[in-house]
């Protein structure tokens, strides 16, 4: 029905830059918040970016300043984009969202890897 796409994520070594992208596809009206979030093995997943319906934003401290989140609302799109990668960067990136249709309801990605190297 509705399904969000994530693209973009690789191997960087560290210092480097990727852009993920996010295209959310199938049948809905809108869509409100949607966010980046990560998770490395053994750990819990946890958020790196929000953007609201309006394009207001909020990170963590572990990547405010290196990381950032945009919206294309015509496009469905979120992106966000990794500058001074880290090693500790190291995991699986997943993008959700709030989606309107005859009601509310989260979606999330299947994920991307993203690995920075030393």
């Amino acid at each position: 029905q509705v399904q969000l796409v994530e693209s973009g994520g690789g191997l960087v070594q560290a210092g480097g830059s990727l852009r993920l992208s996010c295209i959310a596809s199938g049948s809905f009206l809108r869509i409100n918040d949607m966010g980046w979030y990560r998770q490395a093995p053994g750990k819990q997943r946890e958020l790196v970016a929000s953007i609201t319906g309006d394009g207001k934003t909020n990170y963590p401290d572990s990547v405010k300043g290196r990381f950032t989140v945009s919206r294309d609302n015509a496009k469905n799109t979120v992106y966000l984009q990794m500058n001074s990668l880290k090693p500790e960067d190291t995991a699986v990136y997943y993008c959700n969202a709030i989606v309107v249709d005859v009601r509310y309801f989260t979606v999330w990605g299947q994920g991307t890897q993203v690995t920075v190297s030393s």
